[in-house]
């Protein structure tokens, strides 16, 4: 799939689970581009989602002893707070809520096809948040990571700490607009 402009991350992702949804497939596998995700387990990712009839299944490098990638201080710090506040919005413990390694599976995937947030950290952490509390199946399994490979950040430290804030007063306040069809689960 080629897009003819830049959508951002969130809009490339909701056009790819929209061509999915078009085209039948009943899954669809989230990989960053940059290198850091080992594509030999991407089968444990749908392992998973099948053992577990799981929709979102999410590739956690806290849970595996194999990771490589040791985040730095303050984006372990950010992390954890991200995760403490999916643990107090949702109930569920997810230690990766950053995690750009995940399986959706239908009917999460057409959710997804049809809504999605398109800003900073929407794919990952708001996603997360939005699934579980549309009564989605979310679980998470070890996902070994290893340091970047291509590409450059997205965003600069200070940019990055800012948009984390946002999505932070975003998700604890409830205001971005819940999916409608995510209402009625």
């Amino acid at each position: 799939m080629s897009l003819p402009i830049n959508l951002g991350v969130g809009g490339a992702l909701r056009a790819g689970f929209r061509f999915a949804v078009d085209n039948n497939y009943a899954a669809v596998v989230q990989v960053d581009a940059d290198g850091q995700h080992p594509v030999n387990q991407i089968r444990d990712l749908v392992a998973a989602a099948e053992q577990f009839n799981a929709h979102l299944v999410i590739g956690s490098r806290y849970l595996s002893s194999d990771s490589s990638l040791i985040p730095s201080a303050p984006r372990r710090l950010a992390m954890r707070i991200l995760s403490w506040v999916i643990l107090q919005a949702t109930g569920l413990l997810i230690t990766d809520s950053t995690s750009g390694f995940r399986i959706i599976c239908k009917p999460l995937l057409i959710e997804f096809a049809r809504e999605f947030p398109a800003h900073y950290l929407g794919d990952t952490f708001e996603a997360t948040i939005g699934a579980v509390r549309a009564r989605f199946s979310v679980i998470e399994i070890p996902a070994s990571l290893s340091p970047r490979q291509l590409g450059e950040p997205s965003s600069g430290k200070w940019k990055s700490v800012m948009l984390t804030a946002r999505a932070l007063i975003v998700s604890v306040l409830k205001l971005s607009p819940q999916p409608t069809c995510f209402n009625s689960y």
